[in-house]
């Protein structure tokens, strides 16, 4: 197998061009949200991966971090990764109600996401698949009033808004008010131990509650064991993911 991951010395850079290069490297990942009610599959979210050398699965979102690699770099290798994810919901057509695309909010400061959206909410297949652009607001590099704008603008096109990794940083509330979006998505620090931290487990029942007032749809990400599945469900939350469920799984 070819060389797929950066080796010491080996410049982010250089790594990400070579992903853009052969981009057959990236593949998405389905990784279902559970309705903790219902017990079905509610939604899906759709991550990329690649194979580094030693066959093990690792994130591109990692890589999309990398503050070291030119911004312009990053932005192309995000819009490779979300073309994938809605080509990857089309040819499953008719699998899952609502699915979840990764998106660096820094992307959304790019011409050519706009240019190329139209053309992807029209990619064959889709068929009323409700699609929810998953915002990562804790590595935001937009300013909070452009972020705002931004969001507004997807709603124009009908894409729902999610914001991830609520509870990860200070301005997480702040941002999640200001954004008002369709779906929060509880921080794995939340959910981490939470049948053995009351605090914890408190504060994910406050904010079902308070997602349940405002009609917004709340998951709590991370889960990786029984107990802390059961900690959920005692917060009351409505939907679910986690390892606990399974990992990511490629898709054809």
């Amino acid at each position: 197998m070819s060389h797929l991951h950066p080796s010491a010395g080996e410049a982010p850079e250089a790594f990400l061009e070579s992903l853009l290069a052969d981009q057959s490297l990236l593949f998405p990942c389905a990784h279902e949200i559970h309705d903790l009610k219902s017990g079905r599959v509610a939604a899906v979210e759709i991550l990329t991966r690649y194979t580094d050398e030693e066959g093990s699965q690792q994130a591109v979102g990692n890589l999309l971090r990398n503050l070291h690699c030119p911004a312009a770099v990053r932005a192309r290798l995000d819009l490779a990764c979300v073309e994938g994810a809605f080509s990857a919901v089309g040819r499953n057509s008719g699998r899952w109600d609502i699915a979840f695309i990764n998106l660096e909010p820094a992307t959304l400061a790019e011409p050519e996401f706009w240019g190329r959206l139209p053309g992807w909410l029209k990619t064959p297949g889709l068929n009323g698949t409700k699609v929810v652009m998953e915002l990562t607001e804790s590595c935001s590099a937009l300013e909070m009033d452009d972020l705002h704008a931004h969001s507004r603008r997807l709603r124009d096109f009908g894409v729902r808004i999610a914001v991830d990794d609520l509870g990860s940083g200070v301005a997480s509330l702040t941002h999640m008010a200001r954004l008002a979006p369709d779906y929060i998505k509880a921080d794995q620090s939340l959910v981490h131990l939470a049948h053995r931290r009351p605090y914890q487990a408190a504060l994910l029942n406050a904010l079902a509650h308070f997602a349940r007032r405002m009609c917004v749809g709340f998951i709590a990400e991370g889960i990786e064991t029984a107990e802390e599945l059961q900690a959920v469900l005692d917060a009351d939350v409505p939907w679910a993911q986690g390892f606990v469920y399974g990992e990511p799984v490629p898709l054809p």
